[in-house]
């Protein structure tokens, strides 16, 4: 099993390059089935998640052809098989994205249920409403997610709670069913306009992706294209907390500053300077962070993904700060492990108060999920010591070479698969 090895207390200079939004990617990997044309992507992450979608992918049909390690073309015109069994699905998120966009072309999918980070329930009753309202009927049976229609028609749907996954399904559904759909209360990230986007680059009809009502026109058919997906702001926040954890100074590149606005702001609160660039965001962090509170909300709030960042920051700033989280329940597992590495945070319920210490000190910690692994990475960096982070398959979903992007800023950090390995690092760093 690999772990990252991390000698902290190094303060991180210098530049990265941000890659593109797994967040987006899958979504658009998933509408790229959506026609009978190559479609060509790029700016692709090469993470875990990206690649169990194109394994799935092709487990129906579909044909894939890797163009270097950030691009590909996608032909959706051999699929055949509209259960996706791929058992590689059943441990990420997004499957659920083949079933929108395979519904929406085929009007039939079988896909398994989701699963991904355990953070906290993100029931599918959204996406089974809006699929219902077009004329789908669905079921859950053996474990998947059955939905199967004659026709699609155009409904207004009105969604209970802001949901990403299902704006994004519902989508992807409506654009080639009969008549025109209206989402309401549709969630406004950055990934779902670019979807919409990439949608409507292959001939789709979507206007007010962004806002909170969207409406599609359906279209009879979608053609070919050529996309680039969005920059990540969920690694570009980790790195920006990176650079505030550190006492660093980071030139990010490959961005875009609109959609890091909250993330920004809350790091100036902490003390931090932020310059903006045309692409580019630079985070100089300032001798002693200071305390805040902050509260996860949709977009364009404090996003939940950055949440974990932000209390590390928070547990070696001065004072006393308070996080509210308000999309997941499970979203602070991580405090155990940051408390072996000597952070003072009580949690009740969905509040967590946060005592700020003068420093982390380093231990042997486990990731409980994708974005909590990522935020003990950087506790590492910060800490005095030696930190061993365990579990990184959960940061390698959504992270591509985490590692080698800290080392290009001066971090003392490796990936080992063994405890010779971390003996070797550990007389090589002293």
């Amino acid at each position: 099993m690999e772990q990252y090895i991390i000698k902290g207390g190094i303060p991180l200079h210098g530049d990265v390059e941000i890659g593109g939004a797994k967040n987006a990617a899958l979504a658009i990997l998933a509408a790229a089935n959506m026609t009978n044309e190559t479609v060509y992507i790029d700016n692709l992450p090469d993470v875990r998640d990206i690649n169990a979608l194109l394994e799935a992918m092709e487990g129906i049909g579909t044909r894939i052809e890797r163009v270097g390690r950030h691009a590909v073309k996608v032909n959706g015109s051999s699929v055949e098989n509209f259960i996706v069994e791929s058992e590689s699905m059943k441990k990420i998120r997004a499957s659920y994205y083949l079933l929108g966009a395979l519904l929406g072309k085929y009007k039939k999918a079988q896909v398994p249920l989701p699963g991904g980070c355990n953070i906290g329930s993100r029931p599918i009753d959204q996406h089974l409403k809006g699929f219902k309202a077009m004329g789908a009927r669905t079921k859950v049976e053996h474990g998947f997610v059955i939905a199967e229609a004659e026709t699609l028609h155009g409904a207004h749907i009105f969604l209970d709670m802001v949901s990403v996954g299902a704006t994004i399904n519902i989508m992807m559904a409506a654009v080639m069913a009969e008549g025109s759909t209206t989402i309401e209360n549709a969630a406004k990230e950055p990934h779902v306009v670019d979807v919409a986007n990439f949608l409507n680059s292959m001939g789709a009809s979507i206007k007010g992706a962004g806002t909170d009502v969207i409406r599609i026109k359906g279209v009879r058919a979608l053609h070919r294209t050529e996309y680039s997906i969005i920059p990540d702001q969920i690694e570009a926040g980790t790195f920006m907390f990176a650079a505030a954890v550190t006492g660093g100074d980071i030139v990010l590149h490959n961005v875009i500053p609109k959609h890091l606005e909250a993330t920004s702001s809350k790091l100036m609160e902490l003390g931090c300077r932020i310059h903006e660039y045309d692409d580019a965001i630079q985070v100089v962090a300032p001798a002693k962070l200071q305390g805040t509170h902050v509260k996860t909300m949709p977009y364009p709030g404090f996003p939940t993904d950055m949440q974990p960042q932000m209390a590390v920051s928070l547990a070696i700033a001065d004072g006393t700060s308070i996080v509210t989280e308000s999309i997941f329940e499970n979203r602070f597992r991580y405090v155990d492990e940051l408390a072996r590495m000597g952070a003072s945070v009580k949690v009740e319920g969905n509040v967590a108060v946060i005592s700020g210490v003068e420093r982390f000190t380093g231990a042997r910690v486990s990731a409980p999920d994708l974005r909590a692994g990522a935020a003990l990475v950087i506790a590492g960096l910060a800490a005095e010591g030696i930190t061993i982070v365990d579990d990184i398959y959960y940061i390698e979903r959504g992270y591509e070479n985490l590692d080698q992007k800290f080392q290009g800023l001066g971090a003392k950090i490796e990936k080992v698969a063994s405890e010779k390995e971390i003996q070797k690092f550990r007389l090589k760093v002293g």
